[in-house]
């Protein structure tokens, strides 16, 4: 005779409360693996079972083994045990004839959608056990009683099966699922299924925002062919830095921590930090020297010094044949080849970008610049309305002097300033103060862009943290100019890794990778200038994180030997007794 529910709960209370527990329990769960874990451990003590195993069903129309507890046997595999559990799927139609597989009791559960119930599996008739009787020649086990009931969602949809296995009684003999027993764990698993449905729509919704973040980050990575991997690259060392902080014991970041949504909501951030770049133009996020538009401009200024050569070269012939001295003019012509040819390598090693440009080399490039050259055709013919509307101030038509540099009216009607001498005189890299500008405001738009997503709570800090990483800690980096202590730890980890990313990037044009070495020596200096966190830029060197993220992604030939104490800070001394 049925025991009752409320002798099948093992515990104190009604089966109505206890079921009410465990679906409130089960709602609040947001780990897949404790969630499914939980109904199954839940099932096992309502009905007072030995073991149990839990099936999801696969698009594939399996019944894949998710959770698997066998009490007596100290059987525990999948779930957050983290031990794999070997068993195969279990098909519900046969792989070859497409019929449903009633032979098997947890198929047949989800193909009927009903509850199924076996006194002993050994003399059950319609279902085939002998893969339960191998498995209990092999164990020793004696598999008697089952109970298999099928999840099922709102629609009505299997989504798998719940199987319980040897019920006991008060002394530990195994006996028959009761029918009080039954209802309780088909009420439970009503919850399950809605509870199971719910985190998978959960699932699929992150896995939809994750993929889509990645095809942003990839798009604005495969815009421009330099930074391809810059927007994968500083996630994974940004999560390096955070891993590292959480596993600190002591200093700064001994209570510094990141809980499962946390760390999801640093992942969405880094991943979005440059999101603001899809609006700059290739040419300026490309510039790969001075001159360079959609195309580099230094090879009109070559061909300006051929002309020059050229005209030099008609004039000693001309002067030549009026009768002067062929010596004389063969001897000035050679002179000027020399000059000009010194002339053209300085301005093309100048179009490079450097470190520096010193202010004689700017105002050599200003004096090479004042040559002049004889056009004969009309500029202004063949161009695109905008163009020619840019044109529109330029000298008349037709014949003119031009000089083999300038900064020309058009240059300066353009979105950007194109001036050749301006550019010429770009004292560090290749971006003039427009394209600066431009290139900055793309974190501007990061934080515009990342403020117009409805990102629900629990991702309200993404903003602040992909939008910090050009603030500096003393208040003079962009766009906010915020100090240290008005930005997040996340932020400035941020921060870090974008600027050592960049540093070690070997996919630049304008700019050769830095070795190892060379990297932290920069680093250090900007800690000491109070751009980067001392504490973070520390904790980067002591707990190995550079060396980690280097062996992973920088070339074999930029992991040099770095002795990292010359910067780290030395111990604090230890207080005398007393």
């Amino acid at each position: 005779m049925d025991g009752g529910m409320e002798g099948s709960i093992g515990g104190g209370g009604s089966g109505l409360e206890r079921l009410i527990e465990i679906g409130l329990a089960l709602s609040a769960e947001r780990n897949h693996d404790r969630l499914t874990e939980r109904i199954l451990l839940e099932a096992i003590q309502i009905t007072n079972a030995d073991g149990g195993t839990l099936y999801l069903r696969t698009e594939e129309n399996t019944l894949k083994f998710v959770i698997v507890r066998t009490g007596s046997l100290k059987i525990a595999m999948g779930g957050t045990t983290g031990v794999p559990i070997p068993f195969p799927p279990v098909r519900m139609y046969n792989a070859e004839t497409g019929a449903p597989n009633m032979n098997n009791v947890s198929a047949a559960a989800a193909l009927t959608k009903k509850t199924i119930t076996i006194e002993d599996a050994y003399t059950a008739e319609g279902f085939d056990f002998s893969g339960t009787k191998k498995f209990d020649q092999g164990t020793g086990y004696r598999s008697k009683s089952f109970l298999c009931i099928p999840l099922k969602n709102y629609s009505e949809e299997v989504t798998g099966v719940l199987q319980l296995i040897n019920a006991q009684d008060q002394n530990g003999n195994v006996v028959a699922f009761s029918k009080d027993a039954q209802r309780m764990v088909e009420a439970l698993a009503s919850q399950a299924a809605v509870a199971i449905d719910n985190q998978q729509l959960i699932d699929a919704q992150k896995a939809l925002m994750d993929s889509m973040i990645k095809v942003m980050a990839h798009a604005i990575d495969a815009k421009s062919p330099y930074t391809g991997g810059h927007c994968q690259r500083v996630p994974e060392l940004t999560k390096m830095l955070a891993t590292k902080a959480c596993a600190a014991t002591e200093g700064p970041f001994k209570d510094f921590e990141l809980d499962e949504q946390q760390w999801y909501e640093l992942h969405v951030a880094a991943w979005l930090h440059d999101i603001g770049k899809v609006t700059t133009p290739e040419f300026v996020v490309d510039k790969a020297t001075k001159l360079q538009t959609i195309y580099d401009r230094i090879h009109e200024v070559r061909m300006r010094f051929e002309v020059l050569r050229r005209d030099a070269e008609i004039k000693m012939l001309k002067a030549i044949a009026k009768g002067k001295s062929a010596r004389v003019e063969r001897k000035k012509f050679k002179d000027r080849c020399v000059e000009l040819k010194a002339q053209w390598e300085f301005i093309a090693e100048s179009n490079l970008g450097g470190e520096f440009m010193s202010q004689d080399k700017q105002d050599k490039v200003c004096e090479i610049a004042k040559q002049r050259w004889y056009r004969h055709f009309d500029r202004k013919l063949g161009l695109c309305w905008a163009e020619g509307k840019l044109m529109e101030k330029a000298p008349p038509p037709d014949e003119g002097i031009e000089s083999l540099l300038a900064n020309l009216p058009e240059h300066g009607e353009a979105e950007y300033d194109l001036g050749e001498v301006t550019n010429m005189c770009i004292q560090r890299g290749t971006l003039n103060d427009d394209e600066r500008r431009k290139i900055n405001d793309h974190i501007v738009l990061t934080i515009d862009m990342l403020k117009e997503m409805p990102f629900p709570k629990h991702l309200k800090m993404v903003p602040e943290y992909a939008g910090g990483h050009h603030e500096k800690i003393d208040g003079t980096g962009y766009p906010n100019k915020l100090r240290g202590d008005q930005m997040s730890w996340p932020a400035k980890m941020m921060a870090i890794a974008d600027i050592f990313e960049a540093l070690t990037a070997a996919d630049r044009p304008y700019k050769k990778a830095k070795t190892l070495s060379e990297s932290l020596k920069i680093l250090s200096f900007m800690k000491k200038d109070k751009h980067v966190d001392p504490d973070l830029f520390e904790l980067f060197l002591r707990s190995g994180a550079y060396l980690e993220y280097a062996e992973q992604f920088l070339r074999p030939e930029q992991v040099d030997k770095v002795d990292i104490n010359q910067y780290l800070a030395p111990p604090a001394p230890k207080q005398a007794a007393e």
